[in-house]
């Protein structure tokens, strides 16, 4: 059985030195062959940087996914090429920089990563029908890159979207695991036809927040409507994600338990 870990959204320094200091440990406890990180959040709660996302790599990520706010960080558009473990969503505009996709691979088993963002509440605009672009992504991986699986991101705002996703690639995907609300979900299960569903595995990143950010800050813009800078919170810093297995045989799951570690555990 090939197991993954995934890792929700890191927010922040608190999100990203918290699974600097327990991912490795982690790694070990739960005997996980790959992770799989989102770090679209990772530098100052928005974006990422090629010197931030090393830093992950070297404390044991070995793919990084983003989302809607993979261009937040200025001059990351020139940066993301030369790195070789990290994607943009998949159905971005053809002409956006970075890879579509990566294949990690280990002992043999070769393990397709993508993520597609929804069209419902997205404040970036996807060029191409996620569901579409899904289909043609496992096709591709398996038939061109010889993927044993793949691992399907669903970085969405919708949950309905989220869940006809899932439904709609059960049995092709080994995974589709939905990020983006920061909110972690208790769904998650093996679908009927072998995929390992969740709709949202929560972040890595302060939980004593609102969706990460300071709450004095968030809650006075609901008050009166105006703008201001959303720090990031501080307190109750947990690790939030998914340890999916799969069987090699036919690249689908066969177990699913949903991860989250703070700093007590």
């Amino acid at each position: 059985m090939a197991k993954v870990l995934f890792l929700g959204d890191i927010v922040g320094r608190p999100g990203r030195s918290f699974v600097g200091q327990r991912l490795a440990t982690l790694r070990a406890e739960l005997g996980a062959d790959y992770v799989i990180a989102n770090a679209e959040n990772a530098a100052g709660g928005a974006g990422l940087t090629a010197r931030i996302a090393e830093a992950l790599l070297s404390a044991e990520v070995d793919a990084i996914t983003l989302g809607d706010h993979v261009w937040d960080q200025k001059n990351f558009e020139n940066e993301i090429d030369g790195l070789e473990r990290v994607c943009r969503p998949a159905n971005l505009p053809e002409g956006n920089p970075g890879r579509r996709y990566l294949v990690i691979e280990k002992e043999g088993f070769r393990l397709g990563v993508a993520t597609v963002l929804g069209r419902n509440f997205m404040g970036i605009k996807a060029d191409a029908c996620p569901f579409k672009t899904a289909d043609s992504l496992i096709h591709e991986l398996k038939e061109q890159e010889n993927c044993d699986a793949v691992f399907i991101e669903a970085h969405m705002e919708a949950t309905s979207e989220k869940i006809a996703l899932g439904r709609h690639l059960d049995g092709r995907a080994a995974a589709v695991i939905g990020t983006h609300t920061h909110v972690p979900t208790a769904d998650g299960r093996v679908l009927p036809g072998g995929t390992a569903y969740l709709t949202d595995a929560g972040m890595c990143g302060p939980y004593a927040s609102v969706l990460g950010r300071e709450v004095e800050s968030v809650t006075a813009s609901f008050l009166d409507s105006m703008k201001r800078r959303f720090p990031v919170a501080e307190g109750d810093v947990r690790i939030a994600g998914a340890l999916i297995g799969i069987d090699p045989s036919n690249g689908l799951a066969i177990s699913f338990e949903r991860i989250e570690v703070g700093a007590e555990s």
